[in-house]
């Protein structure tokens, strides 16, 4: 496999990160993963811009954000993947300095890491749904910032895979804001609601096209928390995420979502969602 590390593209295993890289210490960067569909990259734009939001929320000086496409397409194709479903991982630390909690001198470069890998989707968990279960939201309160602090979101997944469970909901203040990976939405006689964008969930690409299809679609939709409280009252249940795209979620701990099957509003929704991208691929 090669990857573009630090200005160089090379084979992966001769990367090499110092112990005294900030993102191995402190965990101190942020990240991104573009969808990649037929060597055809989708919302590219929007995961930029949400990069570029998440360096700057932390401080990181990156200049070379222009350049970040034209790295990810070569990828793409020196690694032969332009030929069916492929991810790509963008990765910025802080760079390599001495072990100190303030910032590192202005001089330190950040460390910049990319990586492209084929992708194979889960077509079964779309037809059929998954399950999940919740989980107290016991992260820091910067949900917004993409960030590779994910330890928390690691133990809610191991919790939702101990459980035999695709994805983790957490539950903070009696409301359900996101999945440890994707955002979540639930619908309520043909409405169809979702966390607002705040502080406390991660503002997905997925989402923000999803609320578009539904403007489109006249799906009625409404950001607003749906609490825990309210969940068995569900018609369907949702994920949204860049690699689950449109998931059904049939079942919630021990309790079937609706009839246990997938939902019309989400079946709709996904099937615009496919047709989205199948047009982005013919172009």
């Amino acid at each position: 496999m090669i990857v573009y590390f630090n200005g160089r593209f090379i084979p992966k295993e001769e990367v090499k990160i110092s112990p005294d890289d900030r993102g191995f210490v402190f965990a101190d960067g942020i990240y991104e993963v573009v969808r990649s569909y037929s060597g055809r990259f989708f919302e590219f734009e929007a995961h930029l811009k949400r990069l570029t939001r998440s360096l700057r929320e932390i401080h990181i000086s990156f200049h070379e954000s222009e350049s970040l496409r034209d790295i990810c397409e070569a990828l793409i194709r020196d690694n032969d993947l332009k030929e069916g479903d492929a991810t790509v991982y963008i990765q910025i630390t802080r760079g390599t300095a001495p072990r100190k909690h303030t910032f590192p001198d202005k001089t330190t470069q950040p460390t910049v890491y990319i990586s492209a890998s084929a992708f194979d989707p889960p077509e079964e968990n779309w037809k059929k749904g998954i399950k999940a279960v919740l989980v107290p939201d016991i992260r820091w309160s910067r949900c917004d910032i993409k960030a590779t602090a994910l330890l928390s979101n690691v133990l809610a997944n191991q919790r939702a895979y101990q459980n035999h469970a695709q994805e983790a909901l957490f539950v903070r203040d009696g409301a359900i804001t996101e999945g440890s990976h994707t955002n979540f939405c639930a619908v309520f006689d043909g409405q169809l609601v979702t966390f607002p964008e705040s502080n406390y969930i991660l503002s997905g690409i997925t989402r923000g096209v999803i609320l578009k299809l539904c403007r489109e679609m006249e799906i009625p939709f409404r950001e607003f928390p749906v609490f825990e409280r309210d969940l068995k009252r569900a018609d369907e249940c949702m994920i949204l995420g860049t690699t689950t795209e449109v998931t059904p979620v049939v079942q919630v701990d021990e309790w079937k979502v609706g009839d246990g099957t997938p939902g019309t509003v989400t079946m709709k929704l996904q099937k615009a969602f496919r047709e989205t991208i199948c047009k982005i691929v013919s172009q």
